[in-house]
């Protein structure tokens, strides 16, 4: 999940299913920082749509949020039994307004406001975090850890980073006797099952690089990576489970609380989480054979309040509209783009072009939203 805040928005002009891309113009930078304009922010109350790309080069954005990057995966061989997935990452360049292919990073995560990424290094688990600057590409700071890390998310406010610790790295796979991408071939590479390398997270000052580290050791055996990310408020973390209750919170020292009163019916693996105002959550699909659709929750009690279009959804542009998932009625589930719905409305936006194949396949791209 993503994190919001609520802004006032200048209102949209009606859009239509064929949306014409707003073009990205970034002044000349002329007399320093407070004269820098990101391409994030041009228009920023406009959609900018790029429903013929896919994977999308140029800037795609609605209302409050971004997509700040993507990335592809792939199995880089290291024996003839255990390979490394990989991801491959297409980050948004603040000056040009375009996804530029960077191999520098295995893992990037980018703060809101969308000047700053956290990144990784290669070799995983690292033992440091970079703080990239997005106007220049530069790494303006590095912050060194003790234990290594493998995964890292910025709180909401942009001010703390969690960063998951592992003791080997958790995207290690290994053949296996089963056909795993269903192109009827066996043998394909999996993560093992039942590995238990996660170790616990730092909370770290993004201004200062100091905070502590919180010993974690019980993992879900399904999930041989399960990174640790910040609840809605910023004031706990919690980890996705493969099972009932579906995620557990953490304080800061590493302490089981209860789930926060209104993240009851919040899920890990639905990315749009709360709504910047706290009155919804995402829920679960809820389509049929003739519509894609998913369901917005009460947060308190878990009673639908409405459906909107989408096959998943995946970040709040604001406290009526996100962006999700979708497929075209009677298509592949694997033949998807993104799109703008809106609560209380048939009306589709398309932002991107459609994905093709299954995980892990030639087309298949991954977003990264953050609040612009």
């Amino acid at each position: 999940r993503r994190r919001r805040r609520t802004r006032a928005l200048a209102s949209v002009a009606a859009a239509t299913a064929a949306v014409v891309a707003v073009a990205v113009a970034v002044p000349l930078l002329d007399s320093g920082k407070d004269d820098v304009h990101l391409a994030s922010e041009m228009n920023p109350g406009d959609i900018i749509a790029h429903p013929d790309q896919t994977p999308p080069r140029d800037l795609i954005a609605a209302g409050d949020v971004a997509l700040a990057a993507y990335y592809t995966w792939s199995n880089v061989k290291q024996t003839d039994d255990r390979a490394v997935a990989v991801r491959t990452y297409r980050l948004l360049d603040q000056k040009t307004g375009t996804y530029v292919k960077t191999t520098k990073w295995s893992f990037i995560d980018v703060a809101p406001g969308m000047r700053t990424a956290a990144v990784l290094e290669k070799d995983l688990p690292a033992k440091r975090i970079g703080l990239l600057n997005l106007l220049t590409g530069e790494v303006e700071r590095w912050i060194p850890v003790d234990r290594g890390v493998a995964g890292v998310e910025f709180s909401p406010d942009g001010s703390k980073l969690v960063a998951t610790t592992y003791s080997k790295n958790p995207d290690l796979r290994y053949k296996a006797d089963y056909d795993s991408d269903g192109d009827g071939k066996k043998n394909d590479w999996m993560s093992q099952f039942g590995q238990r390398s996660r170790t616990g997270f730092y909370v770290l000052d993004v201004d200062s690089g100091k905070g502590s580290w919180s010993q974690v050791t019980d993992v879900d055996e399904h999930n041989v990576r399960q990174d640790f990310a910040f609840s809605h408020d910023g004031k706990l973390v919690y980890s996705g489970l493969s099972s009932a209750p579906h995620m557990q919170y953490y304080d800061f020292a590493g302490k089981k609380v209860a789930k926060p009163a209104n993240e009851e019916y919040a899920l890990w693996f639905n990315d749009a989480g709360l709504s910047p105002d706290g009155k919804l959550v995402g829920g679960g699909y809820a389509g049929n054979n003739k519509q894609s659709a998913s369901a917005l929750l009460d947060p308190y009690t878990g009673k639908q309040v409405t459906k909107v279009h989408g096959q998943q959804l995946l970040a709040w542009a604001d406290n009526k509209r996100l962006i999700a998932w979708d497929i075209t009625p009677g298509s592949n589930e694997f033949h998807n783009r993104l799109v703008l719905v809106t609560i209380g409305s048939d009306k589709v936006v398309p932002l991107s072009g459609f994905r093709k194949g299954n995980d892990g396949a030639a087309g298949r791209w991954t977003p990264i939203f953050a609040e612009r």
